[in-house]
């Protein structure tokens, strides 16, 4: 028998860039403002990106981090990276120091790439930390090196790809029942499974000129490799706003986009909206978080049957199922609340608390089996067992099937709250919490909001004799925690209902304030 352990090796992230560079050099890759980059342009910027990264010693599957705004630069990095076969870490561009530090410290990060024009203060604190040796600026900075500086004289030649099918792509962060962020290990299949799922399922347009309006580092990202694969341009906005949305998709034609729900919302209500000529635009993706049905057929009336509703999570990215834009069906209603149908090679099952596939119609944990799903958690075998339980990915999202293989989540991840398309992890909040001198005992969920979907809520014990008000607490957890997870209400009782074992009881919390 032939050995095979070559033979059948998938590709690679770095050759799905190289296939697109190649093939569509000179159309218009990146676009910000009034700076654009050819798919030729940007190819050589790479290429020059990975020879100094050698120069400064990064090897393969070394780690790098990067902490950036939307920029035509940052997107240089990230493709630089995944040439030379390292493992690439978005810090999340809302963090806390605190946080973004510990993913410095346990992903093993060797440099880091900060966007100064808007991170400087950031940056300059992590670099004094002294975690990292190599410092990289996107512009003059008090500290590192100027990346783009250091490119000059680099050759812009071909460089080899210096990564295997088996390696790490990505590492990205999410939170934890200890409090801690776990190291999602998206390996070289995971994305290249994604990405092939996006450009087979998902109905792009003909013409993709996509507009980023949510950061990289989070699902916007994730669509430039497949925009790239189709010739097509990604424009970037340097923050997102109704009236800037609109003016961008009226004067550069926009035909894709990707928008969280609170940013639907905003666009719904915003009311110079029929002021604008959105005709151009032909698929809105949205994920992140649930949408009501009633502001979804609010959106149809106002743009069209352009709707595509994705469905994954940072441990299976993006294409676990999706919504069809024909089955986003006035005549259809209940499909608006359903996330769609599994895609193909993606197998799902729907399990109860023994692992037992449930029965139709019944509520089940939604499980994950395929190529698409995560390596593990870096750094943490007993988390990773726990999720990969039964030989599933287990996602903690609750949901129901229906014959003809819809699925409707009905409840998301036990403690997770989705806040203007941010995960935040309650047992990260309740922890920081718990280190502020005033508190006992804390109890964070999620409340509906009508911008937000849902905001952090804490219900606070404080110890005895203790004092402190609820903007104290707040500036204690945005200081720890970053703003994405600072609480927008505080509740002060004198206890809070545990289960029979001792775990605080959210089900009987959420009752109590009417959740």
């Amino acid at each position: 028998m032939t050995d095979a352990t070559q033979l059948y090796l998938g590709p690679t992230v770095a050759e799905l860039y190289r296939s697109a560079f190649k093939s569509f050099k000179q159309r218009d890759a990146l676009v910000k403002g009034h700076v654009r980059l050819t798919y030729e342009a940007l190819e050589r910027l790479v290429h020059q990106t990975v020879r100094y990264f050698q120069v400064i010693g990064l090897r393969r599957q070394d780690g790098v981090a990067i902490l950036a705004d939307n920029s035509l630069e940052a997107v240089v990095a990230i493709i630089a990276a995944q040439y030379l076969g390292l493992r690439s870490t978005a810090l999340h561009p809302l963090g806390s120091l605190e946080d973004q530090a510990f993913v410095l410290r346990d992903a093993d990060i060797k440099a880091l790439v900060v966007d100064t024009d808007r991170f400087a203060k950031r940056g300059a604190e992590l670099s004094n930390l002294g975690i990292v040796g190599h410092i990289l600026t996107l512009s003059d900075a008090d500290f590192g090196v100027n990346l783009l500086q250091a490119l000059t004289g680099m050759s812009a030649a071909d460089t080899p790809i210096l990564v295997s099918a088996q390696d790490i792509s990505k590492l990205s962060y999410t939170g934890g029942t200890t409090g801690q962020p776990k190291g999602v290990m998206q390996l070289q299949r995971t994305v290249v499974c994604m990405t092939l799922l996006q450009l087979a399922s998902w109905e792009w347009p003909e013409d993709i000129r996509f507009l980023a309006t949510t950061p990289i580092s989070h699902a916007a990202g994730s669509c430039l490799l497949p925009t790239f694969l189709r010739g097509g341009t990604v424009f970037f906005m340097p923050k997102f706003d109704n009236a800037s949305f609109l003016s961008e998709v009226q004067t550069h034609r926009i035909t894709a986009t990707f928008l969280v729900p609170t940013q639907l919302y905003g666009l719904l209500d915003f009311p110079s909206i029929h002021d604008y000529d959105v005709s151009s635009l032909q698929m809105i993706l949205y994920g992140a978080a649930p949408m009501v049905p009633a502001r979804l057929m609010q959106g149809l009336k106002v743009f069209g049957p352009i709707f595509c509703q994705l469905y994954g999570q940072t441990e299976a990215p993006m294409t676990v199922t999706y919504l069809r834009k024909a089955e986003h069906d006035l005549s259809r209603p209940h499909l608006l609340g359903s996330c769609g149908r599994t895609l193909p090679g993606v197998q799902v099952k729907l399990l109860d608390k023994l692992n037992n596939e449930v029965n139709l119609g019944e509520v089940g944990e939604l499980c994950v089996r395929g190529p698409l799903v995560m390596a593990g958690y870096l750094n943490q075998p007993e988390e990773t067992a726990k999720a990969f339980e039964g030989e599933w990915l287990h996602t903690g999202d609750m949901a129901k099937m229906d014959a003809d293989g819809y699925v409707f989540l009905v409840d998301r991840a036990k403690d997770m709250i989705i806040s203007g398309g941010f995960n935040v992890y309650s047992s990260e909040v309740e922890n920081c919490l718990a280190r502020h001198p005033a508190v006992a005992m804390s109890a964070v969920i999620g409340m509906p909001h009508v911008k937000w979907g849902e905001i952090v809520t804490a219900v606070v014990v404080l110890k005895d004799g203790a004092h402190a008000n609820a903007e104290e607490l707040m500036r204690f957890v945005s200081t720890h925690k970053g703003s994405v997870n600072t609480p927008k209400q505080i509740f002060f009782d004198s206890s809070l209902p545990l289960t029979a074992v001792g775990k605080l009881d959210k089900k009987a919390i959420r009752a109590r304030y009417d959740v």
